[in-house]
């Protein structure tokens, strides 16, 4: 970097204060409009003392400008995009407003105050340095006092680059190399201030500043990695043998990003990569083979070669692709296009890169594995899904189960109906879609409105995407950009605020329950925030559950004792059956939703501790039927959970902490083992205290 500071005394001063304000006022007629951004404004002055300044604005979005001069001008000048407009200013200082308008009226405004002087430039100071993240591209930082603007000569032959006084332009050069830049800072005077750098050097980028993209999760069946820190590589890999290209030129080493490492081949003629002695992999269940490698601008393309050793007969094919310069490229090549040309790949023991030109220059490689699709998809998660239309069934909050903070109510529902009708896909083959149809929910940081409007990518269901369940640890990871689950801003290291940035993958958590017709998400968006969903399975298997259910009316379906099975201790018989016939009439109704309900009818038999004398009666609450209910079917752990406080199967009393005292103590839920013994009978019982065992047999009605 180089700093200089001149003194001179020269002509015109107009000093730039810039301020920003944005109105969004007509944001009612279309929901997705956006005002416009990065409004800017070039000012130039003639040097000839007479206060003539041109104005130039521009701006994304916009499709013209209003400028208000600042001084007692009443009518602003109004262009369009790409054009500029002039005034004469006499001595004095002016508060000059830009208003950048979209097509829509949306509306940005800035103000630059505007200081006329006739007094020559001086102080100059002039910064020179070249980028730190893009090759060969040289920033000029110009400020000055009595200064409004300044040029840039970039010694190369390209036009002057014009820009305010104390902000930065840049240039691209096509070598590096050393240049002479001149900088010269204008006012409104006839003379000029000029600043001549010589032999400034220019450099070239030649390493990767910032890692390969992330990796998608894979199952370990899904995946045989090389190299790759994402994955499990196969052991022992040779990634250096010489097999005589030290003699071209070529080097090779481990290059080490900020912990990241990758492979380097310096000026690659033709590099091997070799598994383990008498090591090979059979790569014909495969789908592609990935790679990602990063280049400056002297290898143009990389080929890649598959080397096979079947029986001791060595055979390869080669495969090239071109790289894109000062950036990493992914490669993904179908195990097709090698067996297409008659490899056989299930003995896959060497690989080799060739680059071209020869020998020309370095290239850095990462994320070398061969993959397929996911297999063995749980068939749980797959079908279609939307978030439940129901209060409660989107939120937020510090814990797992603790929506406090804000959560989605029934009016909340009915507003976001665009949103609740958009449908998460998990399709067989471990592809999934994000299918949002012409509207769906967008929020401010995606350039929305916080209301329906057009999808905005990538979040919009455009790209490609894949998920891997994994049932044992309760996860969904989606791999693809903007592909998600519930809302796009939340991803495992926070919450978007800009949608260029979403993540390649995401892992939520996840529920299955209600026979997989029900699933509860959440993640962890940020320490302590959790974003929590509810999804319902369109289509959905019913719960084999689902319809009314009575006690079976025979002696013996009612019963206690000290085990499963074991009814010794009491039993309903004959007689009883017939005594409590108002009992027995009492249905316990399934809904195929997950709801619950208990139809008692106007009597049931009411025992001594709910006020009753041990007959039929008036059923009591909270064990009348009133309770709004849901009911849980978890057939791998053979139980059946009922939620509400007052639902139950068979006796009220009976519970998970032993037999009630008294209604009002009755808990929220109740968990029963269950044995389905067919479609219509089912066994149910409940450990109401250590040893004590109410059991029940309903049938079907």
């Amino acid at each position: 970097m180089k700093t200089v500071k001149y003194i001179f005394s020269l002509c015109l001063v107009i000093l730039l204060i810039n301020s920003c304000v944005q109105d969004e006022s007509s944001t009612d007629f279309v929901d997705t409009a956006v005002a416009p951004t990065n409004v800017l404004a070039l000012f130039e002055v003639t040097q000839d003392n007479t206060g003539l300044v041109t104005i130039t604005p521009t701006a994304e979005g916009a499709i013209g400008f209003n400028i208000y001069y600042g001084d007692d001008t009443v009518d602003p000048a109004d262009i369009n995009q790409g054009e500029n407009t002039t005034h004469t200013y006499a001595e004095g200082t002016y508060t000059v407003t830009v208003v950048a308008f979209g097509p829509t009226g949306l509306e940005t405004e800035i103000t630059k105050e505007l200081v006329v002087s006739f007094n020559p430039p001086e102080n100059l100071v002039v910064t020179i340095e070249n980028d730190e993240a893009v090759s060969k591209q040289v920033n000029v930082t110009a400020s000055a006092d009595n200064a409004i603007s300044f040029s840039v000569d970039f010694g190369d032959g390209s036009e002057l680059v014009t820009g305010n006084i104390d902000e930065t332009v840049s240039h691209i050069y096509q070598e590096p190399g050393l240049y002479t830049i001149e900088v010269t800072a204008m006012g409104a005077a006839i003379e000029t201030t000029s600043y001549t750098e010589v032999d400034f050097e220019v450099t070239a980028i030649l390493q990767p500043l910032t890692s390969a993209p992330v990796q998608p999760s894979r199952s370990d069946s899904d995946v045989i990695s090389i190299f790759s820190s994402s994955y499990t590589d196969v052991p022992d890999v040779n990634y250096f043998p010489d097999w005589g290209q030290a003699s071209q030129g070529s080097g090779w080493a481990l290059f080490d990003l900020g912990g990241d490492e990758m492979l380097q081949y310096i000026n690659l003629s033709y590099q091997g990569i070799a598994l383990a002695d008498n090591t090979s992999v059979d790569v014909s269940a495969m789908e592609f083979l990935h790679l990602d490698v990063w280049t400056a601008d002297a290898v143009t393309d990389i080929e890649i070669s598959l080397i096979n050793n079947a029986s001791g007969t060595v055979t390869e094919a080669p495969i090239t692709k071109a790289l894109t310069p000062n950036s990493w490229t992914t490669i993904e090549i179908p195990v097709s296009d090698y067996t297409d040309q008659g490899l056989t790949v299930s003995e896959i023991f060497q690989m080799k890169l060739v680059g071209t030109p020869w020998a020309a220059g370095t290239v850095f490689v990462d994320n070398i594995y061969f993959w397929k699709a996911p297999s063995g998809t749980p068939t749980g998660v797959v079908g279609t899904w939307k978030l439940s239309s129901v209060a409660g069934a989107l939120g937020v909050g510090p814990a797992v189960g603790d929506i406090g903070w804000w959560n989605c109510d029934d009016a909340c529902v009915t507003e976001r109906a665009c949103y609740y009708d958009d449908q998460y896909i998990f399709n067989a083959d471990g592809t999934f879609s994000n299918v949002l149809g012409a509207d769906t929910w967008v929020e401010g940081w995606q350039g929305g409105s916080d209301s329906c409007g057009t999808p905005v990518a990538p979040h919009d269901g455009s790209g490609a995407a894949t998920f891997v369940y994994d049932e044992g640890a309760g996860t969904i990871t989606l791999n693809g950009t903007g592909a998600f689950l519930g809302i796009p801003k939340a991803n495992n290291s926070g919450e978007l605020s800009n949608p260029a940035d979403a993540p390649a993958s995401i892992t939520y958590n996840a529920t299955l329950s209600n026979f997989d017709t029900e699933m509860s998400v959440y993640i962890e968006a940020g320490s302590g925030v959790f974003w929590q969903f509810n999804f319902t399975k369109e289509g959905g298997v019913s719960s084999p559950l689902a319809g009314s259910w009575q006690l079976a009316p025979e002696a013996g379906a009612l019963g206690v004792g000290p085990a499963p099975g074991d009814i010794t201790w009491w039993s309903c018989d004959d007689v009883c059956v017939g005594d409590r016939a108002c009992y027995y009439d009492d249905q316990y109704v399934f809904g195929s939703d997950g709801s619950f309900s208990n139809v008692l009818g106007a009597e049931t038999w009411t025992e001594g501790w709910q006020g009753g004398g041990d007959s039929c009666g008036t059923p009591v609450a909270p064990h009348d039927g009133s309770a709004i209910a849901t009911y849980d079917l978890d057939l791998d752990a053979g139980t059946l959970t009922i939620n509400g406080v007052g639902a139950y199967i068979g006796l009220a009393k009976a519970n998970n902490t032993g037999e009630l005292a008294d209604p009002a103590d009755a808990p929220a839920s109740i968990v029963y083992d269950i044995t389905i013994i067919d479609s219509s009978t089912i066994n149910v019982m409940v450990e109401a205290g250590s040893g004590v065992f109410w059991q029940y047999k309903l049938v079907k009605i």
